[in-house]
């Protein structure tokens, strides 16, 4: 397993901005180049809130990265430092699975555990960069 340990710190400053009422989560998605971009969810009382995970990859595609190598994802109660298994959820899931290769990795971590999943295992039959 690789080193995660920058990234978990990452994720949990940028999990205390969140914009929720009750769930907050953090995500770091990092750019084959070594670049790591940041975000956090972030709720409004109109239909679609849009999750950290989304957050994350589109701020990073705004700055012109488009090769994308993994994203660590974690979430929990607010107000609270527990951590919860936190994956992204389906929107998420299709959003990311349309930009990144079969080699991405999604990484989650709560009771002092991690766990590593690809696009593949998490979403089997989704549409994809080769559908296009």
């Amino acid at each position: 397993m690789i080193n995660l340990n920058e990234d978990l710190k990452m994720a949990r400053i940028v999990r205390n901005e969140a914009r929720s009422r009750s769930y907050n989560v953090g995500a770091v998605l990092k750019c084959k180049n070594g670049n790591k971009y940041v975000g956090c969810n972030i709720e409004n009382q109109g239909i679609q809130s849009i999750c950290a995970e989304r957050v994350a990859f589109v701020s990073a595609m705004a700055q012109g990265e488009t090769d994308f190598e993994r994203i660590v994802v974690i979430g929990g109660p607010k107000d609270s430092d527990e951590l919860e298994r936190c994956l992204p959820c389906g929107y998420c899931r299709q959003f990311m699975n349309e930009f990144v290769d079969k080699d991405f990795k999604i990484y989650t971590a709560y009771d002092n555990k991690i766990e590593e999943y690809t696009l593949d295992e998490l979403l089997p039959y989704a549409f994809s960069k080769k559908d296009k």
